[in-house]
This record gives C-alpha cells, sequence and structure tokens, in this order.
C-alpha cells in the first residue's frame, strides 16, 4: 500500500514522504490515526503543501540545531502541577507541558511532537527528556516537576 504520510512517525519517515507499507498496517494504524493519507495522483499536490509547513517547523541545519542544544542543556526547565501528599502527580506531564515550559523559561521555540518522553512522568522530582532537534541532533533537556 502506497501512503503519503501526514505526521513524523519513527522508524518510517517524515510528514510528505510517499512510504510503501503492508495494507494491514496502513489500513487499521496509519489511516485512521491520522498519520497518514492514501497515495493519489491528487494527493502528489498536498505533499507540497506538507513539506512546506514542515520546512517552516523545522530548525534549518546542523548548525542551528548544535546551537539549540547548547542552550537546552543550560536550561533550568520547572513544572509546577498539583501533586498528592505522596509527591504522585493528578495526570501526568505532556510534551505539550514541557514545550510551553521550555518557552517560559526563556528557552527556543520546541515543537511537541521532537519531544520524546521514555517513561511518563507522573511524580515531583527532576525527570530527563530528549528533544530530537534534527535528524543527527539530540538533545538531553532536565525538568523539574515541583508542586503548586
Amino acid at each position: 500500500m502506497k501512503l503519503i504520510l501526514t505526521t513524523e512517525v519513527s522508524g518510517l519517515g517524515s510528514p510528505g514522504d510517499i512510504v510503501e507499507v503492508k495494507d494491514g498496517y496502513g489500513r487499521n494504524y496509519l489511516i485512521p490515526r491520522g498519520f497518514a493519507i492514501r497515495w493519489t495522483r491528487g494527493g502528489e499536490k498536498q505533499i507540497a503543501s506538507i513539506r512546506k509547513a514542515r520546512d517552516a517547523r523545522e530548525i534549518r541545519d546542523l548548525g542551528t540545531a548544535k546551537e539549540v542544544a547548547g542552550q537546552l542543556g543550560a536550561l533550568k526547565v520547572k513544572l509546577k502541577t498539583r501533586a498528592g501528599e505522596s509527591g504522585r502527580l493528578f495526570g501526568s506531564i505532556t510534551t505539550g507541558d514541557i514545550a510551553e515550559a521550555v518557552k517560559a523559561a526563556g528557552g527556543p521555540q520546541l515543537d511537541r511532537r521532537r519531544i520524546e518522553i521514555t517513561n511518563a512522568i507522573k511524580s515531583l522530582g527532576s525527570h530527563r527528556v530528549s528533544v530530537k532537534l534534527h535528524p543527527e541532533v539530540s538533545a538531553a533537556l532536565d525538568v523539574e516537576v515541583v508542586s503548586a
């Protein structure tokens, strides 16, 4: 099955890429979740707009990505949220919350889809999150979760 990706899918491609996947994977996972659309000749025209939007969000070159990684490494990010007496959060911290906290702390504007949380953040304390800035550059970001 030939598909056009609309969002980044790990191990498969970036928005605007045309990929060939097994029928079940495309029909049961990618298309229902909005990660891809079926490839058609008319869909080819949409690729240009998808790639244009991706380029606007993407960090242009390797040098800029390394500079942003340096900024993120030196940044102290604190997130205030409600928590119980045992230090367990009511809910969890999302990538959108982290992107807003980075901007509030004076850091660069980050796309929430580039932030990767390996283990769900559901407790107070310090947590490490990775940010994929460029295909060759990833930055580690320390997030301090404190009770509000």
